[in-house]
């Protein structure tokens, strides 16, 4: 069979940043609360390494402090750090490729028809597999590797459902799809840089 192309899958220290990124930033894991390898790993049933990575990658943004019997404590975050993150994470994501964006449009397809199916479970991996594409065409591998640290997935606020999220999401990457397929930049650049601070409204709605 000809024609099929790897799917991009995040390596398990992403998945684990991610997991507990969006935990703490939904405020599922709060302030002082304590957390260590073990338990996260038990959790998210994976090996304590990759759990360990992704603590160091979440103190370094400045999310937790690590503690010396292999555990962490969750650090406060608050408005002004949501818009931080996703303002960087919008000048990263807005880097729009002028290559081929064969994948790119594949990936698109795959997440439209998951929303056609309800299946909107798969769209939250078919949401970071369009954005990990676009981020591979820039062909810049170190800014490709920082956005895939700050990922986060789906940034779900207090006022929106996971099926709701994803009919706007295909929407955005809708448009995002026509100006890339248009190649113009500009454009691309404009409506990602939207996408991605609308997402962070989204999520602001939990610290209101």
């Amino acid at each position: 069979m000809n024609g099929l192309h790897p799917i991009k899958m995040p390596s398990a220290k992403e998945k684990v940043a991610a997991e507990l990124r969006k935990a703490i930033l939904s405020r599922q894991l709060q302030e002082g609360e304590a957390v260590t390898l073990e338990s996260v790993a038990n959790q998210l049933e994976v090996s304590v390494m990759p759990v360990r990575e992704a603590f160091q990658i979440l103190a370094r943004d400045g999310l937790i402090k690590l503690q010396r019997n292999k555990g962490a404590v969750v650090l406060g975050i608050n408005e002004t750090y949501i818009r931080e993150h996703y303002q960087l994470r919008a000048i990263l994501d807005s880097a729009a490729p002028e290559v081929d964006i064969t994948r790119i449009e594949e990936s698109y397809e795959c997440a439209a028809e998951s929303i056609q199916n309800n299946d909107f479970a798969a769209y939250a991996d078919q949401n970071r597999e369009f954005h990990s594409e676009i981020w591979s065409a820039a062909g810049n591998s170190r800014m490709e590797n920082m956005i895939a640290e700050l990922w986060n997935g789906l940034s779900m606020g207090s006022m929106i459902t996971e099926a709701d999220y994803a009919k706007v999401s295909i929407e955005e990457h809708e448009r995002i799809m026509k100006a890339i397929r248009e190649r113009n930049g500009a454009a691309a650049k404009e409506e990602m840089y939207r996408h991605i601070m609308r997402s962070r409204d989204d999520m602001l709605t939990n610290y209101r």
